[in-house]
């Protein structure tokens, strides 16, 4: 059968990535539209598809939606790499459907616990709020409270080979913009650089390391405050996920903070998502 030029063969296995966001709400439920998800779902479908991804995007989903998608996704055959984005309102432990109901992440990673997905590179990226507190940009070790047992609880359903990487850390908000969320659209960034070239651990610090480092919110209510993401792993084995093919990785030798300047730092007036 004959195609475009530039069309994939739909009997080649490629990477896939999978974004979720959840931009408006049903009527009724008490959560605020999201007016920078829609540029975040663009941005990222742009950056993963120049970098080989099949890129599905899927919006405003409802709770049931959400886990029968995933559920889905996870059976699906996949070349090396399955990567998801999750966008939404949420709490610790949870993001939430347009019906504003909880999506539980230990159910959506545990789904991936199979044998297809066995050998296969897995990434979550999480934007969502974990809490209410904002960070002032001291040093947390930890949100306490109540949170500790539920993040315990997502360890332990994160199988094997897989990298979970939130916005923010527990307990704690994550601002969001109608430029798009400063999480998201800085990994964009990232993956634009040479820095894509990095290993998977080396290129979630980097991403650490800008957003914390380069990003303070403006405005009367939300002046100063920050946003420090932070990443799981239960990798067993270096990966390159998003390495130029035939580019030499682990020449460069770089720290988390070398290619990191000034330069790169912005303020924006935020809201929370």
């Amino acid at each position: 059968m004959l195609r475009r030029k530039g069309e994939r063969d739909p009997s080649v296995e490629c990477n896939r990535a999978l974004l979720v966001s959840v931009a408006q709400f049903h009527h009724g439920v008490n959560l605020g539209d999201r007016s920078g998800a829609v540029k975040d779902t663009k941005r990222i479908h742009r950056t993963l598809s120049k970098l080989g991804f099949k890129v599905d995007i899927h919006n405003d989903l409802n709770s049931d939606e959400i886990y029968a998608l995933f559920e889905k996704e996870s059976r699906r055959p996949v070349k090396d790499c399955f990567l998801a984005v999750l966008s939404s309102h949420g709490e610790e432990g949870c993001v939430f459907g347009a019906d504003g109901r909880p999506v539980r992440l230990s159910h959506i990673f545990s789904c991936f616990d199979n044998t297809l997905m066995e050998e296969k590179t897995k990434l979550f990226f999480i934007q969502a709020c974990r809490g209410g507190d904002l960070d002032d940009g001291v040093e947390v070790d930890s949100a306490g409270g109540d949170t500790t047992e539920d993040s315990f609880s997502q360890y332990l359903s994160v199988p094997v080979d897989t990298a979970v990487m939130y916005a923010t850390a527990p307990g704690y908000g994550a601002f969001t913009h109608p430029l798009g969320a400063v999480f998201l659209q800085t990994l964009c960034t990232l993956l634009e650089e040479d820095t894509r070239n990095l290993e998977l651990t080396r290129l979630l610090t980097r991403l650490s390391h800008r957003v914390a480092y380069t990003f303070q919110a403006k405005g009367r209510v939300l002046g100063g405050k920050k946003e420090m993401p932070c990443f799981l792993t239960r990798m067993t084995r270096e990966v390159f996920p998003f390495a130029e093919p035939g580019k030499d990785t682990g020449a460069n030798g770089l720290s988390a903070t070398s290619l990191v300047g000034a330069e790169n730092g912005r303020t924006r007036t935020p809201s929370i998502s």
